[in-house]
């Protein structure tokens, strides 16, 4: 064992509900704190000096300096494996064009298709390490990976075993997730119905064979796929073994509610939630996934996050990292941009990004700080870990454990 210490403060999130509203003052703080490890997991948080007098003969990693942790963050949903650029359809949109002038012009998702499809593994698996580095650096150690710019099997495939092989090279824990029903490619002679089967038969047996992804996404919008036809492809994959997500409620209302029909482990958006959809969330399993990045980059409004705390929903915040809509990738500044427009407490927006999060993946290993835990934490070099939110980003991580491991 080791005991790591000591810290001026020691949020650990622990005996926090999965659900609903938070008060700040629900918050363990532990000051003048250190962290006993036992292998790659938590044994036990408390006082450094009282953790060291109890555990004689141990490891003992002194931090000089004072500095707060927090538990690592998850993000749980990107796009970060993709080819090419799309920094000329923000500027477009900045200047006054619509979607659709976008996308006749070369742009939209079809461009990230294209430019994947082109795209070498080594420059798509150089990228996707990149792009890993610097959510790692963030604090983030937990990151979910969408396929869905490839829109073929050979594709899809590719890119699949590009993330799988990047999870050999990183001490981050990545959970990919295969969204090959992004949209209908241009290129596929069939409609919508035809391109889904063509998923549930072409695309994910094999993932299934490789053991590429345990999960499934789907748009469901005006511009990709039907609430219909997406709840029928949703529960064909739950009778193959996927876990589920949606892309739901980002421009129009309604797919949220086929989330939750269907057992979706979350569903992501939600920018045009109406009401009484809340509720229906609410009352579920299902986590409501607010990705502010999207709000910043198409310049809509954000996910009703205080409405769906206030109804008791479980609300996770992601960054949506992605080549069009949400180019930002940093997702303590989105979620510190979130809780000021949506009035958060701090406790709300570190449960989003932890053990919230993590539970939209299926892992309730990690999140919180205490005994039996996977052993992730981010450290920064502050007197008060509320500087870590009113930064808005600017504060850097100091250091990053992983398995209890500084990396």
């Amino acid at each position: 064992m080791k005991l790591i210490g000591p810290f001026k403060q020691i949020v650990t999130l622990a005996n926090l509900p999965l659900r609903g509203k938070l008060s700040d003052e629900q918050l363990e703080i532990i000051t003048d704190a250190g962290i006993l490890i036992d292998k790659d997991k938590i044994q036990k948080v408390g006082n450094f000096e009282e953790l060291k007098s109890e555990n004689e003969n141990i490891l003992i990693e002194m931090i000089e300096g004072e500095e707060i942790v927090l538990p690592a963050f998850v993000d749980s949903h990107t796009h970060i494996c993709f080819g090419g650029n799309r920094a000329n359809d923000f500027a477009m949109r900045n200047a006054g064009k619509t979607y659709l002038e976008i996308a006749e012009s070369g742009g939209g998702i079809w461009s990230s298709v294209q430019h994947t499809r082109s795209a070498s593994e080594k420059e798509l698996l150089t990228t996707l390490l990149e792009r890993i580095h610097s959510l790692v650096s963030l604090g983030i150690t937990t990151i979910e990976v969408k396929s869905g710019y490839g829109l073929d099997v050979e594709n899809e495939l590719k890119m699949l075993r590009i993330i799988k092989k990047a999870q050999t090279q990183t001490y981050a824990t990545l959970v990919p997730t295969c969204l090959s029903a992004h949209l209908k490619p241009r290129d596929f002679e069939g409609n919508n119905e035809e391109y889904l089967n063509y998923i549930i038969t072409e695309i994910l047996p094999k993932v299934k064979e490789e053991n590429l992804a345990h999960r499934v996404d789907i748009f469901i919008e005006k511009s990709a796929f039907q609430p219909e036809e997406s709840k029928v492809f949703l529960l064909k994959t739950k009778e193959l073994g996927f876990d589920i997500t949606v892309h739901a409620d980002q421009f129009t209302p309604g797919s949220s509610r086929i989330a939750v029909e269907v057992g979706a482990r979350s569903a992501d958006h939600l920018e045009a939630t109406i009401d009484e959809d809340i509720e229906f969330l609410a009352q579920s399993d299902t986590v409501a996934t607010a990705l502010p990045g999207a709000s910043l980059g198409l310049g809509e409004k954000f996910t009703p996050a205080r409405k769906l705390l206030d109804a008791g929903a479980i609300l996770a915040i992601a960054s949506d990292w992605n080549p069009g809509s949400a180019p930002m990738g940093n997702l303590i500044t989105q979620a510190s941009i979130l809780a000021t427009y949506e009035k958060l407490t701090t406790a709300e927006v570190l449960a989003g990004i932890t053990f919230r999060s993590a539970f939209a993946l299926g892992l309730e290993d990690r999140g919180r700080l205490e005994n039996g835990l996977k052993a992730d934490f981010v450290t920064f070099k502050t007197d008060n870990f509320q500087n870590v939110l009113y930064n808005q980003g600017s504060l850097k991580a100091e250091s990053i454990y992983i398995n209890g491991n500084k990396i």
